[in-house]
This record gives structure tokens, C-alpha cells and sequence, in this order.
């Protein structure tokens, strides 16, 4: 009985997982995005989360530590460099999966797996719905003391505009 055993083998022998959780890890990395299944890309978020969280502290442990599951000096520079910087203040969650359907040859439900804080199309969007926020649909109501000086202050023309009736029409 497979209770409890949460990882997902993924149709592969352990070395075999490890080596591609690897590769993927690493061209994540460097890519900043990249196109898989939904299987692999869930194995994926959470062998490199923890990479990730590692890396905010550079040390020479955390980079022993993240070259020995990444195998990618180029990767390993890039993550402790680049992208611990930029996702230093975020408390988890470095990952965005977003699904595009399926692929044509075996109908696999495929993903685009991308760190968070590089989609710039999806960081312009939340700076324009922060300003479309604080918009109003109609003006706020005048105050009566407002309202009351204003009637005060403008002369009043006691001549309205005459309307002529509407003609009726012929039976």
C-alpha cells in the first residue's frame, strides 16, 4: 500500500527522476519559464522551492547545498545572484503555474511553469488594477453646508424657460 508516499515517480526509476528534476530545475533557472506537463511541473515547484529559500542566505553551504542538487554551476550563480535578490522578500510561493490545455500526440495536460516575479505582463496588470482601484463610479456627494453657500453666493434667476406644449396629434 502506497500510504503516506507523497512524491510523485512520474513513470521513472529515482536516478532517472532526479537527473530531469535536475535539468528542469536548472533551464527554470535560467529561463525564467518554461513548458512541461502539470505532473511534472507540480514535481518540479517543490523540489526548486526549497532551492529557492535556500538561496536567500549566500553562504558557501547553501551553494554546496544547491550545486549538489542542480549540477549547473551557470544556475547555481544565476539563482544566488539574480533571482535571490529580486524574490528575497517574498515568504514562499516563487512558482506560477498556469495550464494551456493539452498537448495533441497523447491529450497530457500541459503548463507553462515560470518564477513569479519575472512575468512582467503579469506584474503591469496588478499596477493597473491598484490604480483602477482607487477610482470612483460617480462624485461623492457635496456637504449641505456646501451646497447651502453656493446657493447663497450665485444670484438666482426667478425666469424659467417657457415650454410650449406639444401639438396633438390628428385622429
Amino acid at each position: 500500500m502506497r500510504h503516506q508516499k507523497k512524491i510523485n515517480h512520474l513513470g521513472r526509476k529515482s536516478e532517472h527522476r532526479k537527473a530531469m528534476l535536475s535539468n528542469m530545475a536548472s533551464s527554470l533557472i535560467l529561463h525564467k519559464r518554461i513548458t512541461t506537463t502539470v505532473a511534472k511541473a507540480k514535481a518540479l515547484r517543490s523540489f526548486v522551492e526549497p532551492l529557492i529559500t535556500k538561496s536567500r542566505e549566500d553562504s558557501t553551504h547553501s551553494r554546496r547545498i544547491a550545486f549538489s542538487d542542480l549540477q549547473n554551476k551557470a544556475a547555481v550563480s544565476e539563482l544566488f545572484r539574480e533571482i535571490a535578490k529580486k524574490i528575497g522578500d517574498r515568504p514562499g510561493g516563487y512558482t506560477r503555474i498556469l495550464k494551456t490545455g493539452t498537448r495533441l500526440g497523447d491529450h497530457a495536460e500541459m503548463c507553462i511553469i515560470e518564477l513569479v516575479d519575472y512575468n512582467e505582463l503579469m506584474l503591469g496588470r496588478k499596477a493597473d488594477q491598484k490604480a483602477k482601484a482607487t477610482r470612483r463610479r460617480r462624485p461623492a456627494p457635496k456637504k449641505k453646508a456646501e451646497t447651502k453657500a453656493a446657493s447663497e453666493t450665485a444670484p438666482e434667476s426667478t425666469e424659467t424657460p417657457a415650454e410650449e406644449p406639444a401639438p396633438k396629434p390628428e385622429e
